[in-house]
């Protein structure tokens, strides 16, 4: 268990964790498949987007602009299909936050400082901050870092600059393999989101074997967990 009334900063992934990326995944991609007779179930669409992507980012440094344009290719490469390789690029900038999200930030942000950790542009985060309301203390993404989790360069480097003990840091997420597996080898307390509870497979992250400190379904029951614990300490 965490004790929260020791720790100063939560660290946060963003998608998938505080956006509902696997909904914006298959609402661009699953219609434009089936434009070229390709149907296929929606959790395989992103089981192949979570082996794609993380083939991609293994490799050399590329902007997260172009990661997405590549899974569109290796789609296309894959299905013998013709969608457009831009299409999952035009459609990140309507990915919305899961309903629980941002009333759930305001309230953490009113005890802790508050930090993303996202494999994404600067530019392309910057469209999805608008709509998550709080202002984080700091955000880091894989473009400043050039290097994309689960490397622990990226995590490494974060800790680096917010010149906080990692005993003092909470990191929050959803993908187990980007995330809490990484956080977790470098000595932070991490949570784990599982907005897939109740779903067959692991989504748009591949799989891997790693036991968070805590798991909740939400962060709206994360943000009962610490408040609760507090009252009751009082």
């Amino acid at each position: 268990m965490i004790n929260f009334s020791e720790i100063e900063v939560l660290t946060f992934d963003c998608y998938g964790t505080l956006i509902d990326w696997e909904t914006g995944i298959i609402t661009t991609l699953k219609p434009m498949l089936e434009l070229d007779k390709v149907f296929i179930h929606e959790e395989e669409i992103l089981e192949l987007y979570a082996q794609f992507e993380s083939k991609i980012e293994q490799g050399k440094y590329i902007t997260y602009k172009e990661v997405l344009r590549n899974v569109v290719k290796m789609f296309n490469q894959h299905y013998a299909t013709n969608i457009d390789i831009n299409s999952l690029l035009k459609s990140f900038e309507s990915w919305e936050p899961f309903e629980d999200t941002v009333e759930s930030l305001k309230k953490l942000k009113s005890k802790f400082k508050l930090v993303v950790l996202s494999n994404v542009d600067k530019d392309l985060f910057e469209l999805t901050n608008k709509k998550l309301v709080v202002q984080f203390d700091r955000v880091f993404t894989a473009e400043e870092i050039r290097k994309y989790k689960p490397s622990k360069e990226f995590f490494e480097y974060a800790i680096n600059n917010i010149r906080i003990d990692v005993g003092n840091i909470v990191h929050i997420a959803q993908s187990l393999y980007h995330d809490i597996k990484p956080a977790k080898e470098l000595g932070i307390k991490t949570v784990w989101i599982n907005r897939r509870k109740g779903k067959e497979g692991t989504g748009a992250t591949p799989i891997v074997e790693v036991e968070p400190d805590i798991e909740v379904p939400d962060l709206k029951n994360l943000v009962e967990l610490i408040f609760s614990a507090e009252q009751s300490s009082e």
